[in-house]
């Protein structure tokens, strides 16, 4: 039993970070229908990004958080019109042009951090690394604790932003309906160009989060570009609110067969799990999906 909970409160945590990891990429797919598989690859240069504030500027990865989404959501920003402009063009299947899009912005990503960084995998230190902290049979070590209080929140500073602002209201009407929006008088260009910077500036910042816990190197794009796909399907693509329940769940699960099966075997019942949804349910564990 005291194993039992202790992987209960690893995936937890773990799982937090996997929704902050996540909800952009849902709510991208939500307002622009791009399946981005960049996603990773913000993921791993939000990473880099503080290990090097940590070794030129001597920033603690925490401190330097924001700046890492100030930064990452202004190249964001700076690309989301390309992204709309091919997603809403007149090719044959623009869809299909878009997701081909950003494969290539992950294969530039990762073949960039490869020739500036090598294979080498780097640690990234914080002040906040300590002794756990004991809960009866569990222990919770500091850092994953307030990695996992950050990623929600994010996640808290996201939904604040869909549901109580006027530009979230309007995020939220063209993720409903385009063209109504745009009748409206929405300028649908800018909302998915702004969008596109949240996405990458949040994703970013997990990439930060996770940097902390785990080693960061130019291959771990692809493993979270499968673990945010993952999430996204089990939540159902395009529902945000879905991404909280998957991303625990995901947690959870990867926890439970690391401490009972092995490492090895995680991705094998993760895409298995993925298989048994998606013929259950091919809308997602809620049936809130497009």
């Amino acid at each position: 039993m005291d194993l039992f909970l202790q992987a209960l409160a690893n995936g937890v945590l773990i799982g937090g970070i996997l929704v902050c990891l996540t909800i952009g990429f849902q709510l991208t797919f939500g307002v622009l229908h791009v399946i981005d598989f960049a996603v990773g690859g913000w993921v791993m240069l939000g990473g880099y990004a503080a290990y090097w504030a940590l070794e030129l500027l001597g920033l603690d990865p925490f401190v330097a958080l924001p700046l890492v989404f100030l930064g990452f959501a202004l190249i964001g920003r700076a690309l989301g019109p390309l992204i709309y402009h091919v997603r809403t063009s007149r090719y044959a299947r623009p869809d299909l042009m878009a997701l081909a899009l950003t494969f290539g912005i992950f294969i530039f990503m990762r073949g960039g951090a490869l020739w500036l960084w090598s294979f080498n995998s780097r640690s990234v230190d914080t002040a906040l690394a300590g002794p756990a902290i004991q809960i009866g049979p569990v222990a919770l070590p500091v850092l994953r604790v307030v990695a996992f209080l950050a990623a929600v929140g994010l996640s808290l500073a996201l939904f604040l932003f869909l549901y109580r602002t006027r530009t979230g209201l309007a995020v939220r009407a063209v993720a409903q309906n385009r063209d109504n929006a745009g009748l409206m008088g929405v300028d649908v260009r800018r909302i998915s160009a702004q969008v596109y910077g949240v996405y990458t500036g949040l994703t970013a910042s997990a990439g930060v989060l996770v940097a902390t816990i785990f080693a960061v190197s130019p291959d771990v794009g692809i493993r979270y570009t499968l673990f945010a796909f993952f999430v996204a399907v089990l939540a159902g693509l395009g529902s945000v609110g879905g991404v909280l329940v998957a991303g625990l769940f995901l947690g959870i699960m990867e926890s439970m067969v690391a401490i009972y099966a092995g490492t090895s075997y995680s991705l094998v019942v993760v895409f298995g799990t993925l298989y048994l949804v998606l013929l259950i349910s091919p809308q997602g564990i809620l049936r809130r999906g497009l």
